[in-house]
């Protein structure tokens, strides 16, 4: 207990407060039993410990402990929960839980008989959290933390406190909020090196091995976690990166089942299994003509990569630009917001605003007549009517 102790104030007292994630703010802190889910590499350890830093400096009966840590391997973590609760322990937070064999069954049991306890955790395995709900359901509030807005990337690179808009907002006041934004900072000077190498923090660490740490992430999944998690067979693996290169090369992706089942070798009923688990693992983002009433044999109407830094990532030099741009798009408006497959254009939100996405000169005429329908336009600096700055919506978090 003691050494966890020093661990505790050692990562903290190394945890920098210069730039806090806007999830920070998006938490209900007071819940008894709270879980932050997120790929790895966006933050989540690094915000864990900058609100303790901010809300408990040097208290003691507030702990954080990694669950990777090796004195879990011969103790339980609820036997260490109830020796921190004797001492007067009244938060607990547990960072890297999906490390840690039966982390949701012992959660549970901290929750149940320790009410005095808060517990905040992280995981990072997506596909282990999801496992974990029937365990957690009725206890757990469940937050996503994705990696950074185009927003946060510019705050964190250039070290300014820019504001972010609601969609609403955007949509109404899109020239003013441009205007207001470029008296701080020209949004296209920063945009492509983002849209290749900006949406996980770790960038700042060294820029040349970045892909390299996306490249291994995406790897332990496909190789480790699919497998074990949703029993995907081994022999597949490699085809499931030829799937995810394929994705990144089109124009954006628009699944032929049959076709692309006879190309990479895997029966139709499994490849759509297979489409499902790599969107809940994180390296996917389907798009269905339905919100809700999605089954796992459903085909999607269109395929992308979770972010756009995943399609750079691959060893390919065929990245369609159409696709970086719907993919940053999806990316962006997904986190607080409803996507869908519509009859014409691109996207629609919410099932109210539809969008067509391009560049500067991409046209309205495909939804033309068309009410609350926008135009999401690259290399476009300034917004005006319908027409607006794709970059923008990297400003809805």
């Amino acid at each position: 207990m003691d050494a966890i102790k020093e661990k505790h104030r050692k990562k903290s007292a190394n945890t920098s407060l210069e730039f806090i994630r806007s999830t920070m703010d998006r938490i209900d802190w007071s819940s008894r039993l709270i879980g932050i889910k997120g790929a790895r590499g966006v933050g989540k350890t690094t915000l864990m410990l900058q609100y303790i830093k901010t809300h408990y400096p040097n208290d003691p009966l507030v702990l954080y402990v990694s669950l990777d840590d090796i004195y879990f391997s011969d103790n339980h973590l609820i036997d260490f929960a109830i020796q921190f609760a004797k001492q007067g322990g009244t938060r607990l937070f547990l960072d890297e839980v999906h490390k840690y064999p039966n982390w949701s069954q012992e959660i549970k049991n901290i929750y149940d008989d320790l009410p005095e306890l808060q517990v905040v955790f992280t995981g990072s395995s997506l596909l282990e959290i999801i496992n974990a709900r029937a365990d957690l359901s009725r206890r757990a509030v469940i937050y996503k933390m994705q990696g950074l807005s185009y927003r946060e990337y510019l705050g964190l690179t250039l070290k300014l406190n820019l504001p972010s808009f609601s969609l609403e907002d955007m949509l109404t006041h899109a020239t003013g909020i441009t205007e207001q934004i470029i008296g701080k900072v020209k949004p296209l000077q920063y945009f492509s090196r983002y849209l290749s190498g900006g949406y996980y923090p770790y960038f700042q660490e060294n820029e040349l091995l970045y892909h390299m740490r996306v490249g291994e992430v995406v790897n332990m999944i496909i190789e480790l976690e699919l497998p074990l998690l949703r029993g995907v067979d081994v022999a597949y693996t490699s085809r499931l990166k030829q799937l995810l290169l394929i994705i990144a090369q089109s124009a954006p992706f628009i699944p032929n089942i049959s076709k692309l089942s006879e190309r990479i070798g895997i029966n139709r009923t499994t490849l759509i299994m297979y489409l499902n688990y790599l969107q809940e693992a994180g390296l996917t983002r389907n798009l269905y003509k339905e919100a809700f009433g999605i089954t796992k044999l459903q085909k999607p109407e269109k395929i992308f990569l979770e972010n756009s830094n995943l399609a750079t990532t691959f060893p390919n030099e065929q990245t369609n630009i159409g696709n970086v741009r719907e993919t940053f798009f999806a990316n962006q408006t997904s986190y607080e917001h409803l996507l869908t497959f519509p009859e014409k254009g691109d996207f629609l939100v919410d099932g109210k605003y539809l969008f067509e996405i391009g560049s500067r000169q991409k046209s309205r005429k495909q939804i033309s007549g068309i009410e609350n329908s926008f135009v999401a336009a690259d290399e476009l600096e300034f917004g005006f009517d319908n027409k607006i700055p794709l970059w923008l919506f990297g400003f809805l978090y």
